[in-house]
């Protein structure tokens, strides 16, 4: 057996335990640490030598039902468990479980388009369906329907949308697409949310509140259950589709972009979710730190401006997009294009097509942009190493106001430079017409150990610099949720202390992804 266990579990209990996964779901969907290679089951971007998360074993279930033994068996047994959609959320963790020997329930295997509704614009599906086999079903089948995807291809749908992921058209602002689960519940039971309480209802995922307290929010990023079974609104595919670019030349510059879109957000001529990036996020995509810099420290201003110049990337860049009729597109495009053209140096240009002919678009960011899945995004994680790239960071709520989002820039580069000792580079999605989530990516190189520990102990100091300027995670590693969810104090911790609550009367065994966002369940809370 293995020598890795869930945190107070004898090998005796465990045994049972898995005997009985094995029995259910048998051998080849059951494996063990220590005896099958379990390496796609870890933090992809730890070093090789950290054993900070890794399973003691995994279990694939094919169906809610077998989810809910799963569940069963975990109380029999104590055994704790952890969750993932396909596992490659990598920035955040990867398919590693947040307590180091816990069993990691992988839904690689539970992966079906279950319905897509061409008709009242929804697709139904399974928790490790993944955007691009969405995107693929919903082109098999001849639907007239676009996707809010993410950048990556290769995550789930549910796994992505319970954990507050981000996509880019218009159901991608405020996290808008679910609607209405299915639930495996810390003890084995099932329920459905909103309409679906009711048998055989008609507007299950169609109407997003039921009678009574809507929970659907209780299972986003939370240790409450198993989401198995989702509905995604889709969008009839627009007429026209603009991809839209801005790009300045002097980071001071961004204050007025920033208002600038904060006043076409809000006037709703920008619909769905723009996103920004600094220079060296954009030359990530395309090329190599060693193709401009030699040295360890940080690449220092004169060379970044040089990057911006040779790629034609700007020192920030603004990408977001229009839908729609074409003249409204057209009326919208020509508002947008005045607008920004006021900010000091600012280059602006759109690419125009068709909706149905965003798949041929040449740029993968504008693919993107119009609900295509690819894979281009993961070459920015190449930065220090092709074969080792890594990374992690901080991801603040912040106001979306121009010296708002450059205050926090300033205090987030100079973080990410002094503290890692890295590049700083920053993809800054604005989530909704007030509010931009700029997210510091910390790229390392993982088979460099020192360089690899700096990075994480900056995440966890820019998060404690970020709670002191007033601004808090809206997600995090698995390796600082304690740590961010300790930022959240107003009160006496008044909002832990709450779900604490929920989580002891829901989970009273605490078997299900304890420390989750920072939430222990009573018989772990001493080791947190």
């Amino acid at each position: 057996m293995t020598t890795l266990l869930p945190p107070g579990v004898s090998e005796e209990s465990f045994r049972a335990a898995y005997d009985e996964f094995v029995a259910l779901l048998g051998q080849e969907r059951v494996l063990l640490h220590g005896k099958d290679d379990l390496t796609e089951y870890r933090d992809p971007y730890e070093p090789e030598s950290w054993e900070l998360f890794l399973p003691s074993a995994v279990v694939h279930p094919k169906s809610t039902e077998e989810v809910q033994e799963v569940v069963r068996i975990a109380n029999r047994h104590t055994i704790t468990l952890w969750v993932h959609g396909a596992g490659k959320n990598n920035a955040y963790g990867g398919g590693a479980p947040g307590v180091n020997g816990a069993v990691t329930i992988s839904f690689r295997e539970f992966r079906e388009v279950l319905e897509i509704n061409e008709e009242l614009g929804y697709a139904v599906v399974s928790p490790g369906t993944t955007w691009q086999e969405l995107y693929d079903a919903i082109q098999a089948g001849g639907h007239n329907l676009m996707l809010s995807c993410t950048d990556l291809g290769w995550g789930s749908v549910i796994a992505n949308a319970t954990e507050h992921g981000l996509t880019y058209t218009p159901y991608g602002q405020d996290f808008q697409m679910p609607c209405g689960m299915e639930v495996v519940l810390p003890d084995g039971d099932v329920l459905r949310t909103g309409m679906g309480a009711m048998p055989n209802n008609n507007a299950w995922h169609l109407y997003k509140r039921g009678l009574g307290p809507t929970l659907d929010q209780l299972f986003m990023q939370s240790n409450f259950g198993i989401v198995t079974r989702m509905g995604v609104w889709l969008a009839p595919m627009p007429e026209t589709f603009r991809a839209c670019w801005v790009r300045i030349w002097d980071e001071k510059d961004v204050i007025p972009l920033v208002d600038r879109l904060r006043e076409l957000r809000l006037d709703r001529t920008i619909e769905g979710v723009p996103v920004m990036y600094n220079t060296l996020l954009a030359a990530s995509a395309m090329s190599k730190r060693t193709q401009w810099y030699e040295g360890d420290d940080p690449i220092p201003d004169d060379i970044i401006d040089h990057v911006a110049k040779e790629l034609q990337v700007g020192r920030f860049g603004l990408r977001f997009a229009l839908f729609g009729d074409e003249q409204v597109v057209e009326y919208n495009w020509e508002k947008c294009r005045k607008a920004f053209e006021t900010v000091p140096g600012a280059d602006v240009w759109s690419t125009k097509c068709a909706g149905k002919d965003i798949p041929n678009l040449e740029h993968p960011g504008e693919r993107t942009a119009g609900g295509i899945p690819g894979m281009t995004a993961l070459n920015q994680t190449y930065w220090y190493s092709e074969e080792h790239g890594g990374h992690i960071g901080a991801a603040p709520a912040v106001p979306l106001t121009g010296e708002e989002f450059y205050k926090s820039h300033l205090l987030m580069r100079e973080v990410v430079e002094k503290e890692a000792g890295v590049d700083y580079m920053a993809g800054i999605p604005i989530i909704n017409a007030r509010t931009v989530l700029p997210i510091a990516c910390i790229t390392y190189d993982t088979t460099n150990e020192e360089q690899s520990r700096d990075s994480y102990e900056a995440a966890k100091l820019l998060i404690t610099r970020l709670a002191e300027n007033g601004y808090g995670e809206y997600r995090t590693h698995i390796d600082t949720m304690d740590h961010s969810q300790a930022t959240f104090s107003w009160n006496d911790n008044a909002y832990l202390r709450f779900v604490e609550k929920l989580k002891d009367a829901v989970d009273p065994n605490g078997i299900l992804m304890p420390g989750k966002q920072g939430i222990w369940p009573e018989r772990l809370r001493p080791q947190r």
